[in-house]
C-alpha cells in the first residue's frame, strides 16, 4: 500500500507541476515518430484550465488545428493524416501566448513492444553486440522510446515516468534499448524506406495478468491476486501503469515476448487469457485514439523458445501450445491478424544471461518480421512454418501431409504418439513412445508405429512438445528454404476429427 501512496503522490505532483503551463504529454517529446497517414496522430497534453490551445505543423506540409478547450487540465487535438517523413516542428499554443514546441518530428510507423524478459533483453547482450551498435547510427528514422518500470493499483491517464525519452539512435542509445524492438524496427525500415517509432513497454519475470485490464481477466475467470509478494505480479497493475497512459496514441500494431512466467502460474488460463490480453488491447486502444488505432491493429509474438535441456516438464510446450489458442499457428479464427515468430529451434546453451535468455535475437526479429509483412502490410511474403493438413495412421505408420514443401532431416524421437484402446482419447497421464521418421516426401513425412501394441492404436499425435526439443537451427522439420522452422503441435484423433491448417 505505500509503494501505491507513492506513486499516487508523484503523479499527483506531476499534474500539479504541470497546471499552470501548457505541455505535452510525457511520451511526446523532440525526435518522436508519429502515426502516418492514413491514420491520424493524437496529441495531447497539460494547460491552464479553460485555455484555448491550437497544434501547428512546420514542416514538408503545414497545418493547424482548431482551437480546443483545456478540460480538468488537459488539452487533445487530432491532426489530420501526414504522409510519412519529415521532419517537423509540432507547437501547441494558447491563445495568452504560451506554447510549447516538439522539434525533429518524424511521421511513420509506430509499434509498441511488450512482454517480460526476453523483450527487455538489451541489444548490448546479443549475439555480435558490437557489430549491430556499429550499425546504429546508419538508421536515422528508426526512433526508440522506453518506459520507466513503475505499476499502480488504478488505471493512470500518463505514464508516472520515462526511462528513455524519444531518442535518434546511437550505440550507446541503442546498448540498453530492447534488442527485439530494435532489431524488427530496424528491419522493418529496411523494407518500409520510411520513418518507424519504437515504444518499449515491458518488465522482466512477469506474468499475463499483470499486464491485462481486469475486463479481459474476467472473461477468463481470473480475479484479483491482492496477495502477491511480488508488486509486479498482481493483475493489472503493469497495464494500469504501463499500457493504460498509452491508449490516446495513435499506433501501427505491437509485438509481444511473454509466456515464461506464465509456465508455471495459471498456465491452464493461457489458451484464454493471452487472446483475452490481445482483444482487449485492441479494443482499448482504438476507442483512446478516438478511433484512430485500427481495432483490429496487427499484434506480433515470438513463440517461447527454450529453458532446461533434457526437462521432462511440460510448462514449455503448454504455453506454445496455449500461445496459440491451441490450435498450433496464427492467424486463426480466435486469433485474427496475429503473427508469430517460432523459437524452439534457438537454444543458448552457454548464454551468460541463463539458458531462458538466448542471445539470437536477430533471428526472432526477422522472423517477426516476416510476418508483420504479411499480416500488417499484406505483402505477399511467407511467414508460416511447416503445418499438418492431414494426418492419416495404421497399424504400423503414421502419414503426415504438410501445408507446404518441407525440409526434413532424420529424427528418432522428434514426433512421439500415444496408443490408446480403440476410440479412447488420449489424456494428461497417457504415456508417450517415439515415432521415428521413416521416409520423406516433398510435403509428406511417414513415422514408424510400430511401438503401438496390437490392441491398441495411435490416438494422438505431437512434434517437439518437450522445452528443449533441437540443438540451434537443427529441428527436423523446416520450410523448404529452411528458414521458417515447422511450429509444435499435439492432435488427439478423437477430440479433433478433422485437422486444416488454414489462413484468415
Amino acid at each position: 500500500m505505500a509503494t501505491t501512496s507513492r506513486v499516487v503522490f508523484a503523479l499527483l505532483c506531476f499534474l500539479h507541476d504541470s497546471a499552470g503551463a501548457l505541455r505535452f504529454a510525457s511520451y511526446y517529446g523532440d525526435h518522436m515518430v508519429l502515426q502516418r497517414s492514413p491514420d491520424r496522430a493524437v496529441l495531447w497534453g497539460y494547460g491552464p484550465e479553460g485555455a484555448q490551445v491550437t497544434v501547428s505543423l512546420l514542416g514538408p506540409s503545414v497545418q493547424k488545428t482548431r482551437p480546443v478547450s483545456v478540460t480538468k487540465g488537459i488539452w487533445r487535438v487530432t491532426l489530420d493524416p501526414v504522409v510519412p517523413g519529415g521532419p517537423y516542428n509540432v507547437t501547441a499554443a494558447a491563445v495568452d501566448g504560451d506554447s510549447a514546441t516538439l522539434t525533429d518530428v518524424l511521421f511513420g510507423d509506430v509499434w509498441l513492444c511488450g512482454g517480460q524478459s526476453n523483450m527487455y533483453f538489451e541489444t548490448s547482450q546479443v549475439f555480435n553486440a558490437s557489430e549491430e551498435l556499429a550499425l546504429a547510427a546508419a538508421y536515422p528514422h528508426v526512433r526508440t522510446f522506453m518506459v520507466a518500470l513503475r505499476q499502480s493499483e488504478t488505471e493512470l491517464t500518463d505514464l508516472i515516468k520515462v526511462e528513455f525519452p524519444w531518442s535518434v539512435p546511437s550505440a550507446r542509445g541503442v546498448a540498453n534499448f530492447s534488442a527485439v524492438c530494435w532489431l524488427f524496427g530496424r528491419y522493418m525500415y529496411e523494407n518500409l524506406k520510411y520513418p518507424v517509432g519504437l515504444v518499449e513497454s515491458c518488465w522482466g519475470g512477469t506474468p499475463i495478468e499483470s499486464w491485462s485490464s481486469p475486463r479481459a481477466l474476467q472473461q477468463c475467470g481470473l480475479e484479483a491476486n491482492t496477495n502477491s509478494s511480488l508488486p509486479e505480479m498482481k493483475n493489472s497493475v503493469l497495464w494500469n501503469s504501463m499500457i493504460h497512459p498509452l491508449l490516446n496514441m495513435t499506433i501501427k500494431g505491437a509485438i509481444w515476448y511473454q509466456g515464461e512466467a506464465n509456465a508455471d502460474y495459471h498456465q491452464d488460463k493461457y489458451n484464454c487469457s493471452f487472446p483475452a490480453m490481445i482483444s482487449d488491447w485492441r479494443m482499448a486502444f482504438h476507442q483512446g485514439s478516438g478511433g484512430q488505432t485500427a481495432k483490429d491493429f496487427p499484434f506480433g509474438f515470438v513463440q517461447l523458445c527454450t529453458y532446461q535441456k533434457g526437462s521432462l516438464d511440460d510448462g514449455f510446450p503448454n504455453i506454445r501450445w496455449h500461445q496459440t489458442a491451441d490450435i498450433g499457428f496464427v492467424p486463426n479464427p480466435k486469433m485474427h491478424r496475429t503473427f508469430m515468430a517460432v523459437a524452439l529451434d534457438l537454444p543458448d546453451e552457454t548464454s551468460p544471461y541463463g539458458t531462458i535468455h538466448p542471445r539470437d535475437k536477430q533471428d526472432v526479429a526477422h522472423r517477426l518480421t516476416l510476418g508483420a509483412r504479411a499480416v500488417a502490410y499484406h505483402e505477399k511474403v511467407s511467414f508460416l512454418g511447416p503445418f499438418p493438413s492431414q494426418i492419416l495412421s495404421v497399424q504400423l505408420y503414421v502419414n503426415i501431409t504438410y501445408n507446404q514443401k518441407v525440409s526434413v532431416t532424420p529424427s528418432k524421437d522428434i514426433f512421439e504418439i500415444c496408443c490408446s484402446e480403440l476410440g479412447a482419447p488420449c489424456g494428461p497421464t497417457s504415456i508417450w513412445v517415439p515415432a521415428p521418421i521413416m521416409h520423406w516426401g516433398p510435403t509428406t513425412v511417414q513415422l514408424c508405429a510400430s511401438m503401438c501394441p496390437p490392441t491398441k492404436e495411435v490416438a494422438a499425435l505431437r512434434y517437439a512438445w518437450r522445452d528443449w526439443p533441437c540443438d540451434f537451427k537443427a529441428c527436423p522439420i523446416y520450410s523448404a528454404n529452411r528458414i521458417l522452422p515447422a511450429p509444435p503441435f499435439i492432435i488427439n484423433r478423437y477430440l479433433q476429427k478433422t485437422l486444416e491448417a488454414g489462413k484468415e
